[in-house]
């Protein structure tokens, strides 16, 4: 028989809490931290976040800001243009979308507001993100 409360996408486990930890500083992610969620802050000064750089299928991230509006950009990074990204605001725009030319970074901008945030998925050597953002050009990309 299986023991769903081992498997912590079963839903049985009474006690399984997401992985969340505070990034307010520079910081390089490894496959290790795949399925985190990190709540990013930048009152200390702006903050790049740098992806891995050898992709394996499956590493996921989730960056919210929780900073209400962070003092400082915040720059995820995957150090060349292997970044495929839908973003939509509260304007409607999908400006930032990436719209066939792919990326090197997301910004998290000083406009953001806390709780917008970013979805980062390895596949097939580059990354696919989603992001949702609660004020126009909150989210951007370059």
């Amino acid at each position: 028989m299986r023991a769903d409360y081992l498997n912590e996408n079963s839903n049985s486990t009474n006690s399984y809490k997401k992985k969340v930890e505070e990034i307010g500083a520079d910081r390089t992610l490894t496959a290790e931290d795949s399925g985190k969620i990190f709540a990013c802050e930048s009152s200390g000064g702006a903050v790049a976040i740098t992806l891995p750089t050898t992709l394996e299928n499956g590493v996921h991230y989730k960056f919210i800001v929780w900073e209400e509006t962070p003092t400082n950009d915040i720059t995820i990074g995957a150090g060349s243009a292997i970044v495929s990204m839908v973003q939509k605001d509260a304007g409607n725009d999908a400006a930032s979308s990436t719209a066939g030319t792919q990326v090197t970074n997301v910004i998290l901008d000083t406009t953001a507001q806390r709780g917008d945030y970013v979805n980062f998925l390895a596949w097939n050597g580059e990354w696919l993100a989603e992001s949702m953002s609660s004020i126009n050009a909150g989210i951007y990309t370059s």
